[in-house]
């Protein structure tokens, strides 16, 4: 069986622990390939950022769970601090 086509973001690579949790799930999946690069780019972001395993765990699971919800940025993230093009001034 061929892996589906798992698009990363803008500025960030789709890492293997997010891609394995959207192949796995199909109505995440299906979500994540409608969202546009900017979008998926602020998911990645947010899994990245974490500072534990434990923390990019559980965002690895909101972020399936927010794509199950129609949600198409990840809740209550200021945004990518890396994108060069914003209206937002950079996280300090």
């Amino acid at each position: 069986m061929m892996s589906p086509n798992v698009p990363g973001g803008v500025v960030h690579e789709l890492p293997a622990d997010l891609r394995s949790a959207l192949v796995a799930n199909d109505t995440a999946l299906v979500a994540w390939q409608d969202i546009t690069p900017l979008a998926r780019n602020e998911f990645i972001c947010w899994v990245e950022d974490a500072k534990q395993d434990k923390t990019r765990e559980r965002r690895i699971r909101r972020t399936q769970e927010e794509l199950e919800e129609g949600k198409r940025r990840p809740c209550c993230w200021p945004g990518c601090k890396h994108r060069t093009t914003t209206k937002r001034p950079p996280a300090p």
